[in-house]
Parts: C-alpha cells; structure tokens; sequence
C-alpha cells in the first residue's frame, strides 16, 4: 500500500515534464530552421557578390568602367561594396557585403580580368 502511494506521488511529480520537452523541442526545431534558412541566405548573397565581381571585372577591362561599377551595384545584394583596381594589365574587382542574418559575417568575392586592347571592342 505504501508502494502504490510513492508511485502515485512521483507520477504526479512528473506531469509538466512533457510540456518542457515539448517546449524545448519546438525551441530546437525554430533555432534549426532559422539556421537553415540564414546558410540558404548566405550562399545566396556569396553567389551574388561574385557574379557583380566578375562583371565589374569584364567591363572595366571592357573599358566601360563608368558602367562597371553601376553593374555590379545593381547585381550586388544590398548595401554591397564595389572597388575596381588596375594591376598593370589586370583588373581586378572586389565586391563585399554583410551577411543576411548575421552581421558580423563579411561575404567577399574577388574577380580578375585582363585588360583588353584597344582595338579589339
């Protein structure tokens, strides 16, 4: 009689613990998802950044420079910055921007061209 008394009051202890673990793995779920979705983002962004890289590079060796930076503005994702450098007979872009949904994250891409002659547009 006793045993069956202690039972009953330890069950009775252990009611909520299915509503925490039920909390905890929404919680677990949400955070997973949110993750998921920031890498997504990311790539995302990384793909962006090098695709304005490259035409920055292509048309500043193109010698549409005016354009080149314009370009990639438009190609970039937001808030996007865009430097073109000359290296002797190469062009190089550099396109960087902050992560999606993590700020401290610095996406950078980096494009070379070689600079095309005179003649040839």
């Amino acid at each position: 009689m006793l045993g069956r008394r202690w039972l009953r009051a330890f069950v009775r202890e252990d009611e909520g613990g299915v509503t925490v673990e039920a909390a905890l793995a929404v919680a677990s779920l949400v955070t997973a998802l949110v993750l998921c979705i920031g890498a997504v983002l990311g790539i995302a962004y990384q793909v962006r950044c090098h695709d304005a890289a490259r035409e920055a590079a292509r048309l500043t060796a193109r010698g549409d420079q005016a354009r080149a930076v314009e370009v990639a503005m438009r190609v970039a994702p937001p808030d996007a910055r865009v430097t073109v450098r000359e290296e002797g007979d190469l062009i190089v872009a550099v396109v960087t921007a902050d992560g999606p949904l993590l700020p401290l994250l610095t996406l950078t891409a980096e494009a070379v061209a070689v600079r095309e002659p005179e003649g040839t547009r």
